[in-house]
């Protein structure tokens, strides 16, 4: 399949190295970007590049585009490319909004184009650990989940800290942690709180905690900081009969589970002001502590999927309707902060 990439940047990048190590399955055709130096780097790097975006566009032999653009100037790119009977691939956000998202799937549907996301973190390997012990009941029923990413050097200074462009954790981090959330159950949102953080940008949020309730009762937490440098697990995963924590994308953590109900008894812990008995710890003899399973993916598979949807020999991984429900969950966290209210809303 040929393939065009649209803006060369940083993910510009990984797209094309990616896809240098398939090529039994893609040939690049080109790249374009906005900026000469990008097209001049492009052809450093030994990529032909495209003189203007309707060059590429008018490229018969072009197949299939990827978007790797400020949010902002995701939407109209898509529709020209579809247009002109590409197919394409938008990096995430897909949009700035859902009546943007419609319009693109709207055109999609016209001209019979596919039209996806790039929800590469699907293939992470620390995602599809926590979503194995949740799918197999490794841990009992599950009543808490949390997943968040800390960094500590604020909202990068591009066109990712101004908001014209899309910028802001929520669109930046949360389309990710969002979209795995809703991977691991096939339940309903029914209920969203979240408050956003400005310490170090005020036009955009620079990290942001959400809580959401699922229908069956169960919370989830999304945590996106920029301002942290101490960060909390990856993962935090609690069931009735365990806990799993996964600290980091280096897969480092356990799983620890009761292995004796019937002794109950606890060896008090004395503190500076007192002491409990509710909150001493375990014996060792009622606890088993298990390594993490382990798994391996192969994000190239996001890609290879995108080829057989393409020519009608599979279905597309990442769909219009789970798009749809990012998005709107998206515009609910955004909504929740603003009006510091928790939204009763099915999602």
């Amino acid at each position: 399949m040929n393939w065009a990439l649209i803006g060369y940047g940083g993910m510009g990048h990984w797209h094309v190295n990616n896809l240098k190590t398939m090529p039994e399955d893609f040939q690049i055709a080109g790249i374009y970007d906005i900026l000469p130096e990008k097209n001049e780097q492009a052809q450093q790097d030994g990529l032909h590049a495209y003189a203007q975006l309707e060059e590429l566009l008018a490229d018969k032999s072009v197949e299939l585009v990827t978007i790797a653009t400020p949010n902002d100037t995701h939407m109209p790119l898509a529709i020209a490319a579809m247009r002109a009977g590409k197919h394409v691939i938008c990096e995430k956000p897909v949009a700035l909004s859902t009546a943007e998202l419609q319009s693109m799937i709207e055109v999609s549907r016209q001209t019979h184009r596919l039209l996806t996301v790039h929800q590469n973190r699907r293939w992470d390997e620390d995602f599809l650990i926590a979503k194995k012990l949740i799918r197999d009941n490794a841990l009992g029923k599950v009543f808490n989940v949390e997943s968040r990413v800390h960094g500590s050097r604020g909202v990068p200074g591009d066109w990712r800290n101004t908001k014209v462009h899309g910028g802001g954790m929520i669109l930046d981090w949360g389309v990710h942690l969002l979209d795995q959330m809703l991977q691991l159950t096939g339940e309903a949102v029914v209920s969203v709180f979240c408050y956003t953080t400005h310490v170090t940008n005020d036009e955009v949020d620079d990290g942001f905690k959400a809580v959401l309730t699922f229908e069956s009762g169960w919370k989830a937490t999304v945590d996106v900081g920029t301002s942290h440098f101490i960060s909390l697990p990856r993962w935090y995963v609690c069931g009735e009969n365990g806990t799993a924590i996964i600290r980091n994308w280096k897969l480092d953590g356990e799983i620890v589970k009761v292995s004796d109900w019937e002794k109950r008894d606890a060896v008090p812990v004395v503190t500076a002001a007192g002491l409990t008995k509710t909150m001493a710890p375990r014996t060792k003899e009622t606890i088993q502590t298990y390594p993490l399973p382990h798994l391996q993916s192969d994000v190239r598979d996001f890609y290879r999927n995108v080829k057989a949807a393409a020519r009608g020999e599979a279905e597309q991984l990442v769909t219009h309707a789970q798009m749809l429900r990012v998005m709107r969950l998206m515009e609910a966290l955004l909504e929740s902060a603003q009006r510091n209210e928790t939204l009763q809303r099915r999602i």
